[in-house]
């Protein structure tokens, strides 16, 4: 049975999306929340995994590790200049249409 999404954001997103997102019920948790900050991205990619988290990122390496072939439990890209509320409302689409079990090693743009 597949499950909602939670989320894990990186070092390079800001905590308004952070707040956007529990602020409609979705459970988000910060690099820096999760002691994970400094980590190397095969490190972020390793604890998303083990908590069942997608990953949303403003950072390109995420994509080349996702075209390698490095396993995931999701990834969601947007670029850095993506407005803050075009970016809660990409992941609350996401988070209504897609559950955990189909974020598997699969990467979103928004």
């Amino acid at each position: 049975m597949s499950k909602k999404l939670k989320f894990y954001t990186d070092e390079h997103v800001s905590n308004s999306v952070v707040k956007g997102l529990r602020l409609r019920g979705v459970d988000a948790l910060t690099t820096k929340e999760a002691g994970m900050l400094g980590a190397d991205d095969k490190e972020h990619i390793a604890f998303a995994m083990k908590e069942r988290r997608v990953i949303f990122t403003q950072d390109e390496d995420f994509l080349k590790l996702h075209s390698r072939g490095v396993k995931h439990s999701g990834i969601v890209y947007a670029h850095q200049r993506t407005p803050i509320g075009d970016i809660v409302r990409g992941l609350m689409l996401i988070y209504q249409v897609l559950e955990s079990d189909e974020m598997k090693n699969h990467l979103e743009f928004l």
